[in-house]
């Protein structure tokens, strides 16, 4: 068992008055919750009458001729066919229209390709539910037809794009803008859909999001605690949080080098455990999530661009998040334990500085050579206290180099382990589940680049090459080698764009990928 920690509580200094309202309004922040299944499973295809009492159809057919022949039995075929011969479509292809009845419900044609892949199946939802932005229809109709409809994956693809849809992003004006409330969705002549997974897991891409986009004077550690006591009440989980007194006695000094800079010691470590499982001898899963609230690279400062939305550098924890109350809502039958390191890396007289050498939990001494490099030391630490209770895995989330985005973009997140026959069942779990991720080499070799002549190890290299494969090589160290191990460096958390079926540039990436590694 790992070892108990007693946890105190200690009070934010006097803010400003400016600052003071918005603090104050951390203290009501709530997750999004879960819908109440919206759904409507309809065992028929759209008629008029049906078409008539829905704001918005959209429907998926086979790209190519086959369209025809599928909007054939459909309410206004030959509008609907008017609309598809338009112009030539191809796969991913969308169109959007006009029904003529009395409430002119909205249509949208989604072209789909045979070999369709689950993030091209979310890409076109996206894309489809993209038409019905300003309309903001309260209830949709989906359907799809011809060959395509053997997929039942097309349904959750739209069902997941409408939940990202309409969810709001946190925002803060004095004038809201006008919400988006979707209140059904009609899957007609729908097969069976596991709804309440599908649901689950488009709540915990919502919830990153929520999570991830809040300013950093709202989400701060006191406010990220107190939403922690909440959810661990309303979910029925087990919480501990271990401040930074406590880590100090769990010898936590890699982690608390980073806290050292801020002007409050309300950084610490939450432990929130979910069991699925009755007498279990420890965790099937520990989750272990990146909380940084805010990065300022430190003594090594970043320059205006690069610290611009580093709020956004949390997501990690999120991800872990999310994914724990997931498994709770669906009842999973596992036991598995979240790990949050939340803190901030800022600038200040205290902060930690190049070349220190801290000792880590695990006993490993460490030179630190970037302050920028705090993600690898606050999850240094908690991956070696989640160990101690030697669950049978664990899988880390983190924002953590800009070596993996220069490898993949924001489209992809890198995975690497310390078991290489986990590298295919890895990438299937992302391709089947729409948030891709590709393995890299985490070969021993590469210690070589973060070897230190005065510390067990460098906290990372002089040099950026491969950077996101050093990372992986120094966090191996404080993962025994008996407990399989996977990190996830979330290169896919932002994108301007957006990404697949959700809209925003902070998209939520991970839970998708964590429910199917995790489920399936």
């Amino acid at each position: 068992m790992p070892r108990q920690f007693t946890s105190h509580c200690v009070d934010l200094p006097a803010r400003t008055p400016k600052l003071t309202n918005l603090v104050k309004s951390a203290a009501a922040l709530e997750l999004p919750e879960r819908p109440e299944s919206g759904v409507r499973r309809i065992d028929h295809l759209p008629t008029v009458a049906d078409a008539t009492a829905l704001d918005a159809l959209l429907l998926i057919v086979p790209a190519g001729a086959a369209a025809t022949a599928a909007l054939r039995h459909l309410p206004e075929a030959a509008q609907l066919q008017s609309l598809h011969a338009r112009e030539p479509a191809t796969a991913g292809d969308c169109r959007a229209g006009a029904l003529g009845n009395r409430r002119h419900t909205a249509i949208v044609l989604g072209y789909a390709g045979a070999s369709a892949s689950a993030f091209e199946r979310l890409q076109l939802a996206g894309r489809m539910l993209a038409k019905l932005a300003e309309r903001r229809p309260a209830r949709i109709g989906l359907y799809v037809a011809g060959a395509v409809r053997a997929r039942p994956d097309w349904y959750a693809a739209l069902i997941s794009a409408a939940r990202a849809h309409a969810f709001a992003l946190p925002a803060f004006r004095s004038k809201p803008a006008p919400a988006w409330r979707l209140a059904e969705l009609c899957a007609f002549d729908a097969p069976a859909l596991p709804l309440a997974r599908i649901e689950a897991t488009a709540t915990a891409t919502n919830r990153i999001r929520w999570l991830t986009a809040l300013p950093p004077n709202v989400l701060d550690a006191p406010a990220y605690r107190r939403l922690l006591q909440r959810l661990a009440r309303s979910h029925r989980l087990q919480l501990r949080w271990y401040d930074e007194r406590a880590l100090e006695r769990a010898g936590a000094g890699a982690f608390l080098a980073v806290a050292r800079g801020n002007g409050a010691r309300t950084a610490g470590i939450a432990r929130l455990v979910y069991r699925g499982r009755r007498a279990a001898a420890r965790s099937d899963v520990a989750l272990v999530g990146k909380g940084i609230l805010f990065d300022t690279g430190g003594t090594n400062l970043k320059p205006h661009k690069s610290m611009l939305d580093m709020h956004t550098d949390m997501s990690g924890s999120a991800v872990a998040l999310a994914t724990l109350l997931a498994l709770a809502e669906l009842r999973a039958p596992l036991q598995a334990e979240a790990w949050l390191a939340i803190t901030e890396n800022n600038i200040g007289p205290h902060a930690y500085r190049p070349q220190e050498i801290v000792r880590a939990a695990n006993g490993t001494t460490i030179q630190v050579i970037h302050t920028d490099a705090e993600g690898r030391m606050v999850l240094a630490d908690t991956l070696a206290l989640a160990a101690r209770g030697k669950p049978r895995q664990i899988v880390d989330f983190a924002t953590l180099t800009g070596a993996a985005v220069y490898a993949l973009t924001e489209r992809y997140a890198a995975v690497l382990c310390n078991r290489p026959a986990l590298h295919e069942p890895l990438r299937a779990a992302g391709a089947s589940s729409g948030e891709r991720v590709w393995p890299f080499p985490c070969d021993a070799d590469f210690d070589s680049d973060i070897d230190s002549k005065v510390a067990d190890v460098k906290q990372c290299a002089v040099e950026g090459a491969g950077d996101h494969i050093l990372a992986a090589r120094f966090l191996g160290r404080f993962v025994p080698a008996g407990i399989p191990w996977v990190h996830v460096d979330l290169a896919a958390a932002t994108r301007r764009e957006g990404l697949a079926h959700v809209p925003t540039e902070v998209t939520g990436f991970g839970a998708r990928f964590a429910l199917q590694w995790l489920l399936s």
